[in-house]
């Protein structure tokens, strides 16, 4: 467990929510494994991180595997695939998520309508993940409510991020991944809370297309946010 401490894995590290994170993160100093369904199309995407981390002289370090090896390399694993490969992309590397903290930024949209709020079945993609990988996974999510192609460049984000999950102390840290990627940050509440980040996503993407811009949210009155917002007791 020892070489897994401290190491994020970003599975579906090739799109672009996963593929910005990753490279925020490493350039951030933090130690990073792009996984994806093949390792070469991983190493490929580490590869062009990796050279704008060695050109600012990082501390950070990136690399590529599949997204199962990836996942039981590291000690917080990330999911950012789309909702149609959530569950299967999960069932795949659940035996490497037991103990750890899975970051699940799954939206459930679903085309073409993604415009309109479908939650799923279950409440929320935050339950499908939990159901999925059982109790002996830290479940949180966030990153719902982020501009992805924004997310990959160097543009300062005016967006902040809800972090959801039954742990407070998993939420910390997920909290603090997202401020070490230029984003401010809050405990949302329990995993049941995700459903509302989830939904609002949609909306978003409606506000998109008709101001033809990248909208955000905002949190106002909570002081700077981060772990120092954080209630005093699990939510």
């Amino acid at each position: 467990m020892s070489e897994q401490q401290g190491v994020i894995a970003v599975l579906g590290g090739t799109g672009n929510l996963g593929y910005g994170l990753a490279r925020r993160l490493a350039l951030a100093g933090r130690n990073v494994i792009i996984g994806s369904r093949t390792a070469e199309k991983a190493e490929a995407a580490a590869a062009e991180i990796g050279a704008v981390v060695k050109e600012r002289n990082s501390k950070g370090s990136i690399r590529g595997a599949d997204n199962l090896a990836a996942a039981q390399a590291a000690s917080i694993v990330v999911l950012t695939v789309p909702f149609a490969s959530q569950a299967d992309t999960l069932q795949q590397v659940k035996p490497a998520l037991q103990g750890k903290i899975l970051v699940d930024t799954t939206v459930p949209l679903v085309p073409p309508k993604v415009m309109r709020v479908q939650l799923p079945a279950q409440g929320s993609a935050a339950k499908i993940a939990q159901d999925i990988v059982g109790e002996g996974v830290k479940v949180v999510t966030a990153f719902h409510n982020v501009a992805a192609d924004l997310l990959r460049s160097d543009e300062e984000l005016e967006c902040d991020v809800l972090v959801f999950g039954d742990s407070k102390d998993a939420r910390s840290e997920v909290v603090t991944l997202a401020e070490a990627a230029g984003m401010r940050a809050f405990h949302g509440g329990s995993l049941d809370n995700s459903a509302a980040a989830e939904a609002l996503t949609s909306v978003l993407i409606f506000m998109n297309k008709q101001y033809s811009g990248h909208t955000g949210i905002r949190i106002t009155g909570a002081g700077q946010g981060g772990n120092v917002a954080a209630p005093a007791k699990s939510a």
